[in-house]
């Protein structure tokens, strides 16, 4: 980083300066994961620790974090609050990173912020991961946000956001991703996650395992937290898939109570996510937040256009059904299957266009993705991503053939040329593939 000057760099050169001067994790990998927190709490203490200057939520799990932070900051910025939203990945934009009350952070605090810290920087020399959360914890304090809800990155115990102490801490579930960081094992996993929850704040656990439940249990304990498991807490029932739009029943697993929700990320697995949102919603009301049923209801209707989510079970496009997903991992995969297992009928043929990263377990997805489609290898256009003719040949071990395409758009415009008018195309296996989706379905 020694010797590249910043002076009155635009946006794009700023940007272009993160990615090509800091070590970032989503471009190459393990080699910019910091396994310890220095870094951030030197970067938060030289900015006066703006992440004392607001009140928070923080949220982990190995899938669902992204869905589960966007419907609450939805519901908190829909019932009057000034409300902070730090995710990650991005898919298009790196200002969707960290958002108010759904409005992308500033270009010009972006640049000023790269600006002031760049001699900062270069003694530190930290990620572009531990850079950009501390921009967002600046950028909330400055603002003074009345609650900021933060997505970890990696794990939770060693992530640069868990130098916060929220109000509440939320682990959405746990399952097999990111092994060679977080370990090889759910236990060992389950206590990197474990890692978020503070000395006397409450945890909400969205789903768990036998295996995992007494590590959250013993950490809870430990740090003398209330600990909520909302699979125990709600029922779902009478649940109701449709093109845009999921209904579904809620109950309270202590009274009769029923409730019916409509909710616009349409994905079958947003119900766990919902079960989740709604306990987490429950602890904030006892700590004083004003959140009426019906704003809950109209901000779980309306999440996408209140926060700019997208990527979960996106459908973009009809005659034929064009779906992105950004589900990457084992988990992840097992959900979208299940989607399409209950939604089969909905669609005559299915065309799969797929790009994975080199670090993943390709060949566990690879085992579970159905024999019947038709296939369409591709990559992101960023180092880590995994050549789309190696994942071809690793996919013939699995009975799985199609062609290979340079770009996703290319591969998409291929499936829906063969498909026919009621198939299905489904976009998954990277976040960073979907982010590259360019896709306009023609006229005509």
């Amino acid at each position: 980083m020694a010797g590249f000057y910043i002076c009155n760099m635009n946006y794009q050169q700023t940007i272009d300066y993160l990615y090509s001067q800091l070590p970032m994790f989503s471009r190459i990998g393990t080699a910019a994961y910091k396994k310890d927190l220095h870094n951030t709490i030197a970067l938060c203490k030289a900015l006066g620790n703006p992440e004392e200057k607001f009140r928070s939520i923080h949220i982990a799990g190995t899938n669902g974090k992204g869905s589960t932070s966007h419907m609450l900051a939805a519901i908190l910025q829909q019932s009057g609050y000034k409300t902070g939203l730090y995710t990650s990945p991005h898919l298009v934009d790196f200002r969707e990173r960290i958002k108010i009350n759904g409005q992308m952070i500033a270009e010009n605090f972006v640049i000023d912020f790269v600006e002031r810290t760049k001699s900062l920087s270069q003694q530190i020399e930290p990620s572009f991961f531990e850079l950009t959360v501390a921009m967002a914890f600046e950028y909330f304090a400055a603002e003074k946000v009345d609650i900021a809800v933060i997505e970890t990155g990696l794990g939770g115990r060693l992530d640069s956001t868990n130098v916060i102490t929220p109000l509440l801490s939320v682990i959405t579930n746990i399952g097999y991703d990111h092994m060679n960081i977080l370990g090889d094992t759910l236990h060992k996993i389950a206590y990197e996650k474990a890692g978020i929850i503070k000395p006397g704040v409450p945890v909400v656990i969205g789903e768990y395992l036998e295996e995992t439940k007494p590590i959250f249990i013993s950490k809870a304990r430990e740090t003398g937290s209330v600990i909520h498991f909302a699979s125990e807490e709600y029922r779902v029932s009478n649940i109701q898939p449709g093109t845009y739009q999921l209904n579904c029943d809620i109950s309270s697993a202590t009274g009769n109570n029923t409730e019916h929700f409509t909710l616009d990320l349409n994905g079958l697995y947003q119900v766990n996510n919902l079960r989740t949102v709604l306990c987490a919603e429950a602890v904030l009301i006892e700590q004083g937040f004003n959140i009426s049923n019906d704003t809950e209801k109209y901000a779980l209707a309306n999440t996408k256009p209140l926060t700019g989510l997208h990527g979960r079970w996106d459908v973009i496009a009809e005659n034929p059904t064009v779906v992105l997903d950004v589900a990457h991992n084992e988990d992840g995969i097992r959900q979208v299957l299940n989607q399409l297992s209950v939604t089969g009928d909905q669609y005559s043929a299915l065309h799969i266009v797929t790009g994975m990263v080199k670090d993943k377990d390709a060949d566990k997805v690879l085992a579970l993705l159905p024999k019947n489609a038709a296939y369409y290898f591709t990559n992101a256009h960023i180092p880590r991503a995994l050549p789309a003719a190696e994942l071809q040949q690793r996919a013939a071990h699995f009975q799985l053939t199609g062609d290979i395409f340079d770009d996703v758009n290319l591969a998409i415009d291929a499936a829906v040329s063969k498909a026919g008018h009621h198939d299905l195309v489904l976009v998954c296996g990277s976040v960073f593939l979907v982010g590259e989706v360019r896709y306009e379905p023609k006229s005509g």
